[in-house]
Protein backbone atom coordinates (compact mmCIF):
# COMPACT_ATOMS: atom_id res chain seq x y z
CA UNK A 1 0.00 0.00 0.00
CA UNK A 2 1.17 3.50 -0.80
CA UNK A 3 -0.66 6.60 0.49
CA UNK A 4 -1.22 7.99 -3.03
CA UNK A 5 -3.65 5.17 -3.88
CA UNK A 6 -5.01 4.37 -0.43
CA UNK A 7 -8.31 5.34 1.14
CA UNK A 8 -8.38 5.33 4.96
CA UNK A 9 -11.46 3.10 5.29
CA UNK A 10 -9.77 0.22 3.47
CA UNK A 11 -6.34 0.85 4.97
CA UNK A 12 -7.83 0.56 8.46
CA UNK A 13 -8.80 -3.07 7.81
CA UNK A 14 -5.13 -3.95 7.32
CA UNK A 15 -3.71 -1.82 10.13
CA UNK A 16 -1.70 -3.84 12.68
CA UNK A 17 -3.90 -2.62 15.53
CA UNK A 18 -6.98 -3.91 13.67
CA UNK A 19 -5.27 -7.23 13.01
CA UNK A 20 -4.33 -7.69 16.67
CA UNK A 21 -7.84 -6.69 17.74
CA UNK A 22 -9.27 -9.45 15.54
CA UNK A 23 -6.71 -11.92 16.93
CA UNK A 24 -7.78 -11.02 20.43
CA UNK A 25 -11.48 -11.37 19.65
CA UNK A 26 -10.93 -14.83 18.14
CA UNK A 27 -8.98 -15.93 21.22
CA UNK A 28 -11.49 -14.41 23.62
CA UNK A 29 -14.52 -15.91 21.88
CA UNK A 30 -12.76 -19.27 21.85
CA UNK A 31 -12.15 -18.92 25.60
CA UNK A 32 -15.86 -18.18 26.11
CA UNK A 33 -16.83 -21.33 24.23
CA UNK A 34 -14.32 -23.40 26.19
CA UNK A 35 -15.66 -21.98 29.44
CA UNK A 36 -19.18 -23.05 28.47
CA UNK A 37 -17.82 -26.52 27.77
CA UNK A 38 -16.01 -26.62 31.12
CA UNK A 39 -12.58 -26.71 29.48
CA UNK A 40 -11.34 -23.46 31.05
CA UNK A 41 -12.61 -21.63 34.16
CA UNK A 42 -15.48 -19.23 33.47
CA UNK A 43 -13.78 -16.53 35.53
CA UNK A 44 -10.67 -16.83 33.36
CA UNK A 45 -12.73 -16.21 30.22
CA UNK A 46 -14.31 -13.15 31.87
CA UNK A 47 -10.91 -11.81 32.88
CA UNK A 48 -9.55 -12.24 29.36
CA UNK A 49 -12.38 -10.08 28.03
CA UNK A 50 -12.19 -7.57 30.87
CA UNK A 51 -8.46 -6.99 30.49
CA UNK A 52 -8.29 -7.17 26.69
CA UNK A 53 -11.56 -5.62 25.53
CA UNK A 54 -10.36 -2.01 25.59
CA UNK A 55 -6.63 -2.67 25.38
CA UNK A 56 -4.47 -0.84 22.86
CA UNK A 57 -1.95 -3.40 21.76
CA UNK A 58 1.65 -2.25 21.72
CA UNK A 59 2.75 -2.99 18.15
CA UNK A 60 6.36 -2.08 18.90
CA UNK A 61 6.37 -4.43 21.90
CA UNK A 62 4.97 -7.29 19.82
CA UNK A 63 7.62 -6.65 17.16
CA UNK A 64 10.28 -6.69 19.87
CA UNK A 65 9.11 -10.06 21.16
CA UNK A 66 8.88 -11.47 17.61
CA UNK A 67 12.51 -10.58 16.97
CA UNK A 68 13.32 -13.15 19.66
CA UNK A 69 10.59 -15.76 19.10
CA UNK A 70 10.59 -15.50 15.29
CA UNK A 71 6.86 -16.25 15.54
CA UNK A 72 4.20 -13.58 15.21
CA UNK A 73 1.33 -15.33 16.99
CA UNK A 74 3.52 -16.34 19.94
CA UNK A 75 4.76 -12.76 20.14
CA UNK A 76 1.17 -11.53 20.32
CA UNK A 77 0.16 -14.13 22.91
CA UNK A 78 3.17 -13.17 25.03
CA UNK A 79 2.14 -9.52 24.91
CA UNK A 80 -1.47 -10.45 25.63
CA UNK A 81 -0.28 -12.32 28.75
CA UNK A 82 1.40 -9.10 29.89
CA UNK A 83 -2.00 -7.40 29.65
CA UNK A 84 -4.26 -10.18 30.98
CA UNK A 85 -2.05 -11.66 33.67
CA UNK A 86 -2.07 -15.27 34.97
CA UNK A 87 -5.40 -16.15 33.34
CA UNK A 88 -3.70 -15.80 29.96
CA UNK A 89 -2.56 -19.41 30.38
CA UNK A 90 -6.08 -20.39 29.32
CA UNK A 91 -5.80 -18.50 26.02
CA UNK A 92 -5.16 -20.51 22.82
CA UNK A 93 -6.03 -23.84 24.47
CA UNK A 94 -5.73 -26.61 21.82
CA UNK A 95 -5.47 -24.06 19.02
CA UNK A 96 -2.77 -23.57 16.42
CA UNK A 97 -1.48 -20.39 14.84
CA UNK A 98 -3.34 -20.98 11.58
CA UNK A 99 -6.62 -21.03 13.47
CA UNK A 100 -6.01 -17.40 14.36
CA UNK A 101 -4.29 -16.29 11.16
CA UNK A 102 -6.66 -17.88 8.67
CA UNK A 103 -9.80 -16.88 10.52
CA UNK A 104 -8.49 -13.32 10.76
CA UNK A 105 -7.73 -13.26 7.05
CA UNK A 106 -11.31 -14.35 6.40
CA UNK A 107 -12.61 -11.50 8.55
CA UNK A 108 -10.38 -8.95 6.82
CA UNK A 109 -11.27 -10.10 3.32
CA UNK A 110 -14.98 -10.10 4.16
CA UNK A 111 -14.75 -6.55 5.50
CA UNK A 112 -12.76 -5.50 2.45
CA UNK A 113 -15.38 -7.09 0.19
CA UNK A 114 -18.12 -5.13 1.97
CA UNK A 115 -16.32 -1.88 1.15
CA UNK A 116 -15.76 -2.97 -2.45
CA UNK A 117 -19.44 -3.85 -2.86
CA UNK A 118 -20.34 -0.39 -1.54
CA UNK A 119 -17.86 1.09 -4.05
CA UNK A 120 -19.59 -0.80 -6.85
CA UNK A 121 -22.97 0.45 -5.69
CA UNK A 122 -21.69 4.00 -6.00
CA UNK A 123 -20.28 3.34 -9.46
CA UNK A 124 -23.50 1.67 -10.62
CA UNK A 125 -25.53 4.66 -9.44
CA UNK A 126 -23.30 7.04 -11.41
CA UNK A 127 -23.44 4.87 -14.53
CA UNK A 128 -27.22 4.58 -14.34
CA UNK A 129 -27.70 8.33 -13.94
CA UNK A 130 -25.43 9.18 -16.87
CA UNK A 131 -26.85 6.38 -19.03
CA UNK A 132 -30.38 7.76 -18.73
CA UNK A 133 -29.06 11.28 -19.28
CA UNK A 134 -27.64 10.18 -22.64
CA UNK A 135 -30.05 7.38 -23.42
CA UNK A 136 -30.87 8.84 -26.85
CA UNK A 137 -27.68 10.80 -27.51
CA UNK A 138 -26.63 9.40 -30.91
CA UNK A 139 -23.00 8.45 -31.43
CA UNK A 140 -21.06 6.25 -33.77
CA UNK A 141 -20.41 2.68 -32.82
CA UNK A 142 -16.96 1.39 -33.69
CA UNK A 143 -15.68 -2.05 -34.53
CA UNK A 144 -11.91 -2.51 -34.81
CA UNK A 145 -11.78 1.22 -34.00
CA UNK A 146 -13.50 1.98 -37.32
CA UNK A 147 -16.93 3.57 -37.78
CA UNK A 148 -19.59 0.87 -37.84
CA UNK A 149 -23.26 1.77 -37.20
CA UNK A 150 -24.97 4.32 -34.94
CA UNK A 151 -25.57 3.65 -31.27
CA UNK A 152 -26.15 5.97 -28.31
CA UNK A 153 -23.82 7.13 -25.59
CA UNK A 154 -26.38 5.91 -23.10
CA UNK A 155 -26.06 2.41 -24.50
CA UNK A 156 -22.29 2.56 -24.06
CA UNK A 157 -22.84 3.35 -20.39
CA UNK A 158 -25.56 0.69 -20.12
CA UNK A 159 -23.02 -1.89 -21.27
CA UNK A 160 -20.70 -0.79 -18.45
CA UNK A 161 -23.57 -0.84 -15.96
CA UNK A 162 -24.46 -4.43 -16.86
CA UNK A 163 -20.82 -5.47 -16.62
CA UNK A 164 -20.35 -3.96 -13.17
CA UNK A 165 -23.66 -5.47 -12.05
CA UNK A 166 -22.17 -8.86 -12.85
CA UNK A 167 -19.00 -7.80 -11.03
CA UNK A 168 -21.03 -7.01 -7.93
CA UNK A 169 -22.75 -10.39 -8.00
CA UNK A 170 -19.41 -12.17 -8.37
CA UNK A 171 -17.90 -10.19 -5.52
CA UNK A 172 -20.82 -11.00 -3.21
CA UNK A 173 -20.34 -14.69 -4.05
CA UNK A 174 -16.56 -14.47 -3.56
CA UNK A 175 -17.06 -12.82 -0.19
CA UNK A 176 -19.31 -15.65 0.93
CA UNK A 177 -16.79 -18.22 -0.23
CA UNK A 178 -13.80 -16.68 1.53
CA UNK A 179 -15.52 -15.75 4.81
CA UNK A 180 -14.90 -19.01 6.66
CA UNK A 181 -13.53 -19.86 10.10
CA UNK A 182 -11.24 -22.70 11.11
CA UNK A 183 -10.57 -23.43 14.79
CA UNK A 184 -9.63 -27.07 14.28
CA UNK A 185 -6.17 -27.33 15.81
CA UNK A 186 -3.04 -28.94 14.46
CA UNK A 187 -3.69 -30.72 11.12
CA UNK A 188 -7.41 -29.93 11.45
CA UNK A 189 -8.59 -33.00 13.39
CA UNK A 190 -10.07 -31.18 16.42
CA UNK A 191 -7.99 -33.52 18.60
CA UNK A 192 -7.23 -30.76 21.10
CA UNK A 193 -10.16 -28.39 20.55
CA UNK A 194 -13.88 -29.13 20.44
CA UNK A 195 -15.67 -28.40 17.11
CA UNK A 196 -18.24 -26.42 19.09
CA UNK A 197 -15.53 -23.84 19.82
CA UNK A 198 -15.15 -23.31 16.09
CA UNK A 199 -18.91 -22.93 15.66
CA UNK A 200 -19.05 -20.34 18.43
CA UNK A 201 -16.14 -18.29 17.09
CA UNK A 202 -17.52 -18.43 13.54
CA UNK A 203 -20.89 -17.09 14.67
CA UNK A 204 -19.35 -14.32 16.74
CA UNK A 205 -16.99 -13.22 13.93
CA UNK A 206 -19.66 -13.29 11.23
CA UNK A 207 -18.14 -16.21 9.36
CA UNK A 208 -19.26 -19.66 8.29
CA UNK A 209 -17.60 -22.83 9.53
CA UNK A 210 -14.98 -24.34 7.25
CA UNK A 211 -16.38 -27.86 6.63
CA UNK A 212 -12.96 -29.48 6.56
CA UNK A 213 -9.59 -27.84 6.99
CA UNK A 214 -6.14 -29.31 7.35
CA UNK A 215 -4.11 -26.90 9.42
CA UNK A 216 -5.13 -24.18 6.99
CA UNK A 217 -8.28 -23.08 5.25
CA UNK A 218 -8.06 -24.36 1.64
CA UNK A 219 -6.63 -21.66 -0.58
CA UNK A 220 -8.89 -22.30 -3.56
CA UNK A 221 -11.31 -20.04 -1.72
CA UNK A 222 -8.80 -17.20 -1.65
CA UNK A 223 -7.78 -17.82 -5.24
CA UNK A 224 -11.38 -17.32 -6.32
CA UNK A 225 -11.62 -14.14 -4.25
CA UNK A 226 -8.54 -12.55 -5.79
CA UNK A 227 -9.47 -13.78 -9.25
CA UNK A 228 -12.79 -11.98 -8.82
CA UNK A 229 -10.94 -8.79 -7.90
CA UNK A 230 -8.88 -9.25 -11.05
CA UNK A 231 -11.99 -9.51 -13.22
CA UNK A 232 -13.47 -6.39 -11.61
CA UNK A 233 -10.20 -4.59 -12.32
CA UNK A 234 -10.35 -5.72 -15.95
CA UNK A 235 -13.81 -4.15 -16.22
CA UNK A 236 -12.41 -0.94 -14.73
CA UNK A 237 -9.75 -0.89 -17.43
CA UNK A 238 -12.25 -1.62 -20.19
CA UNK A 239 -14.29 1.47 -19.31
CA UNK A 240 -11.15 3.55 -18.75
CA UNK A 241 -9.85 2.67 -22.22
CA UNK A 242 -13.17 3.66 -23.78
CA UNK A 243 -12.88 7.08 -22.16
CA UNK A 244 -9.25 7.45 -23.20
CA UNK A 245 -10.15 6.80 -26.83
CA UNK A 246 -13.16 9.11 -26.76
CA UNK A 247 -10.97 11.92 -25.39
CA UNK A 248 -8.47 11.80 -28.25
CA UNK A 249 -8.30 15.20 -29.96
CA UNK A 250 -9.54 13.91 -33.30
CA UNK A 251 -12.50 12.22 -31.57
CA UNK A 252 -13.32 14.35 -28.49
CA UNK A 253 -16.74 12.89 -27.86
CA UNK A 254 -16.20 12.78 -24.10
CA UNK A 255 -13.58 14.15 -21.75
CA UNK A 256 -12.49 13.90 -18.15
CA UNK A 257 -13.47 16.89 -16.05
CA UNK A 258 -10.68 19.47 -15.97
CA UNK A 259 -10.74 21.56 -12.81
CA UNK A 260 -9.76 25.19 -12.39
CA UNK A 261 -6.02 25.45 -11.88
CA UNK A 262 -5.35 21.95 -13.19
CA UNK A 263 -2.33 21.58 -15.48
CA UNK A 264 -2.07 19.00 -18.25
CA UNK A 265 1.60 19.27 -19.14
CA UNK A 266 4.75 20.79 -17.69
CA UNK A 267 5.72 21.88 -21.20
CA UNK A 268 2.51 22.52 -23.17
CA UNK A 269 -0.09 24.76 -21.51
CA UNK A 270 -2.85 23.65 -23.89
CA UNK A 271 -2.89 20.00 -22.80
CA UNK A 272 -5.91 18.32 -21.20
CA UNK A 273 -4.97 14.68 -20.80
CA UNK A 274 -7.05 11.63 -19.74
CA UNK A 275 -4.85 11.15 -16.69
CA UNK A 276 -7.48 9.55 -14.47
CA UNK A 277 -8.41 6.84 -16.94
CA UNK A 278 -4.73 6.24 -17.70
CA UNK A 279 -4.12 5.91 -13.98
CA UNK A 280 -7.00 3.45 -13.73
CA UNK A 281 -5.48 1.36 -16.50
CA UNK A 282 -2.26 1.06 -14.51
CA UNK A 283 -4.02 0.28 -11.23
CA UNK A 284 -6.08 -2.43 -12.94
CA UNK A 285 -2.87 -4.08 -14.11
CA UNK A 286 -1.63 -4.22 -10.53
CA UNK A 287 -4.83 -5.80 -9.18
CA UNK A 288 -4.68 -8.47 -11.89
CA UNK A 289 -1.03 -9.11 -11.05
CA UNK A 290 -2.07 -10.24 -7.56
CA UNK A 291 -4.20 -13.03 -9.00
CA UNK A 292 -1.22 -15.19 -9.98
CA UNK A 293 0.26 -15.58 -6.47
CA UNK A 294 -3.24 -16.30 -5.13
CA UNK A 295 -3.57 -19.15 -7.63
CA UNK A 296 -0.12 -20.46 -6.80
CA UNK A 297 -0.99 -20.42 -3.09
CA UNK A 298 -3.54 -23.18 -3.63
CA UNK A 299 -0.86 -25.89 -3.83
CA UNK A 300 0.53 -26.33 -0.30
CA UNK A 301 2.52 -29.19 1.19
CA UNK A 302 0.46 -31.82 3.01
CA UNK A 303 -1.59 -30.42 5.90
CA UNK A 304 0.26 -27.11 6.09
CA UNK A 305 3.16 -25.01 5.00
CA UNK A 306 3.61 -21.24 5.01
CA UNK A 307 4.65 -20.62 1.40
CA UNK A 308 1.35 -18.75 0.97
CA UNK A 309 1.81 -16.57 4.02
CA UNK A 310 4.35 -14.08 2.71
CA UNK A 311 2.40 -13.59 -0.51
CA UNK A 312 -0.88 -13.02 1.32
CA UNK A 313 0.67 -10.40 3.60
CA UNK A 314 1.16 -8.35 0.43
CA UNK A 315 -1.68 -9.28 -1.91
CA UNK A 316 -4.39 -9.06 0.76
CA UNK A 317 -3.97 -5.38 1.55
CA UNK A 318 -2.54 -4.32 -1.81
CA UNK A 319 -5.21 -5.84 -4.04
CA UNK A 320 -8.14 -4.65 -1.96
CA UNK A 321 -6.72 -1.18 -1.30
CA UNK A 322 -5.86 -0.66 -4.97
CA UNK A 323 -9.22 -1.82 -6.29
CA UNK A 324 -11.05 0.24 -3.67
CA UNK A 325 -9.20 3.36 -4.80
CA UNK A 326 -9.76 2.55 -8.48
CA UNK A 327 -13.51 2.04 -8.12
CA UNK A 328 -13.98 5.30 -6.23
CA UNK A 329 -11.84 7.17 -8.76
CA UNK A 330 -13.82 5.68 -11.65
CA UNK A 331 -17.08 6.70 -9.98
CA UNK A 332 -15.91 10.31 -9.74
CA UNK A 333 -14.72 10.22 -13.34
CA UNK A 334 -18.10 9.01 -14.63
CA UNK A 335 -20.03 11.34 -12.37
CA UNK A 336 -18.25 14.43 -13.75
CA UNK A 337 -17.51 13.18 -17.27
CA UNK A 338 -17.87 15.90 -19.91
CA UNK A 339 -19.94 14.68 -22.87
CA UNK A 340 -20.03 16.44 -26.24
CA UNK A 341 -23.14 15.46 -28.28
CA UNK A 342 -22.29 17.94 -31.06
CA UNK A 343 -18.94 16.26 -31.64
CA UNK A 344 -20.67 12.89 -31.60
CA UNK A 345 -23.05 14.10 -34.32
CA UNK A 346 -20.16 15.52 -36.36
CA UNK A 347 -18.25 12.23 -36.16
CA UNK A 348 -21.41 10.30 -36.96
CA UNK A 349 -21.79 12.28 -40.20
CA UNK A 350 -18.08 12.25 -41.02
CA UNK A 351 -18.28 9.49 -43.63
CA UNK A 352 -21.16 10.96 -45.59
CA UNK A 353 -23.74 8.36 -44.62
CA UNK A 354 -21.63 5.20 -44.95
CA UNK A 355 -22.88 4.09 -41.54
CA UNK A 356 -26.20 3.20 -43.22
CA UNK A 357 -24.65 0.81 -45.78
CA UNK A 358 -26.08 -2.35 -44.21
CA UNK A 359 -29.62 -1.01 -44.43
CA UNK A 360 -29.18 -0.38 -48.15
CA UNK A 361 -27.74 -3.88 -48.56
CA UNK A 362 -30.74 -5.44 -46.82
CA UNK A 363 -33.19 -3.32 -48.80
CA UNK A 364 -31.71 -4.59 -52.06
CA UNK A 365 -31.91 -8.23 -50.97
CA UNK A 366 -35.58 -7.68 -50.11
CA UNK A 367 -36.09 -6.53 -53.70
CA UNK A 368 -34.83 -9.87 -55.01
CA UNK A 369 -31.13 -9.03 -55.54
CA UNK A 370 -28.67 -11.71 -54.37
CA UNK A 371 -26.67 -10.87 -51.29
CA UNK A 372 -23.44 -11.07 -53.29
CA UNK A 373 -24.64 -8.56 -55.89
CA UNK A 374 -26.20 -6.32 -53.26
CA UNK A 375 -22.94 -6.22 -51.34
CA UNK A 376 -20.94 -5.44 -54.49
CA UNK A 377 -23.26 -2.61 -55.54
CA UNK A 378 -23.26 -0.97 -52.13
CA UNK A 379 -19.54 -1.44 -51.59
CA UNK A 380 -18.46 0.08 -54.90
CA UNK A 381 -20.28 3.28 -53.97
CA UNK A 382 -19.10 3.19 -50.38
CA UNK A 383 -15.46 2.94 -51.46
CA UNK A 384 -15.82 6.16 -53.46
CA UNK A 385 -16.75 7.95 -50.26
CA UNK A 386 -14.06 6.12 -48.31
CA UNK A 387 -11.45 7.12 -50.89
CA UNK A 388 -12.48 10.78 -50.89
CA UNK A 389 -14.06 10.96 -54.36
CA UNK A 390 -17.36 11.99 -52.81
CA UNK A 391 -18.83 12.75 -49.41
CA UNK A 392 -22.42 11.91 -50.28
CA UNK A 393 -23.13 8.20 -50.14
CA UNK A 394 -26.85 8.70 -50.75
CA UNK A 395 -26.25 10.69 -53.95
CA UNK A 396 -23.93 8.00 -55.27
CA UNK A 397 -26.54 5.32 -54.65
CA UNK A 398 -29.22 7.35 -56.39
CA UNK A 399 -26.92 7.71 -59.41
CA UNK A 400 -26.04 4.01 -59.58
CA UNK A 401 -28.16 2.39 -62.34
CA UNK A 402 -28.22 -1.05 -60.70
CA UNK A 403 -29.38 0.36 -57.38
CA UNK A 404 -31.90 2.69 -59.02
CA UNK A 405 -33.40 -0.21 -60.93
CA UNK A 406 -34.42 -1.74 -57.62
CA UNK A 407 -34.90 1.18 -55.20
CA UNK A 408 -36.63 4.53 -55.71
CA UNK A 409 -35.18 7.76 -54.34
CA UNK A 410 -37.66 7.64 -51.47
CA UNK A 411 -36.71 4.05 -50.67
CA UNK A 412 -33.02 4.92 -50.67
CA UNK A 413 -33.62 7.95 -48.44
CA UNK A 414 -35.60 5.79 -46.01
CA UNK A 415 -32.50 3.68 -45.35
CA UNK A 416 -30.71 6.73 -43.95
CA UNK A 417 -33.10 7.18 -41.03
CA UNK A 418 -31.01 7.50 -37.84
CA UNK A 419 -34.04 6.65 -35.71
CA UNK A 420 -34.08 3.14 -37.18
CA UNK A 421 -30.94 2.34 -35.20
CA UNK A 422 -32.41 3.61 -31.93
CA UNK A 423 -35.82 1.95 -32.02
CA UNK A 424 -34.93 -0.77 -29.51
CA UNK A 425 -33.07 1.37 -27.00
CA UNK A 426 -36.04 1.23 -24.62
CA UNK A 427 -36.02 -2.56 -24.77
CA UNK A 428 -32.31 -2.72 -23.95
CA UNK A 429 -32.69 -0.26 -21.08
CA UNK A 430 -35.54 -2.30 -19.61
CA UNK A 431 -33.34 -5.39 -19.77
CA UNK A 432 -30.42 -3.65 -18.08
CA UNK A 433 -32.09 -1.33 -15.57
CA UNK A 434 -35.54 -2.85 -15.20
CA UNK A 435 -37.04 0.37 -16.52
CA UNK A 436 -36.76 2.58 -19.58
Amino acid sequence: MIPRYTRPEMAAIWDPQTRYRIWFEIEAHAADAMAELGIVPAEAAKTIWAKGKDAVFDVARIDEIERVTKHDVIAFLTHLAEIVGPEARFVHQGMTSSDVLDTTFGVQLARAADLLVADLDGLLAALERRAFEHKLTPTIGRSHGIHAEPTTFGLKLAVAYAEFSRARARLVAARKEVATCAISGAVGTFAQVDPRVEEHVAAKMGLSVEPVSTQVIPRDRHAMFFATLGVVAASVERLAIEIRHLQRTEVLEAEEFFSAGQKGSSAMPHKRNPVLSENLTGLARMVRAYVTPALENVALWHERDISHSSAERMIGPDATVTLDFALVRLTGLIDKLLVYPDNMKKNLDRLGGLVHSQRVLIALTQKGVSREDSYAWVQRNAMKVWGGESNDFMALLKADPDVRAKLSDAEIEAQFDLGWHLKHVDTIFRRVFGRS
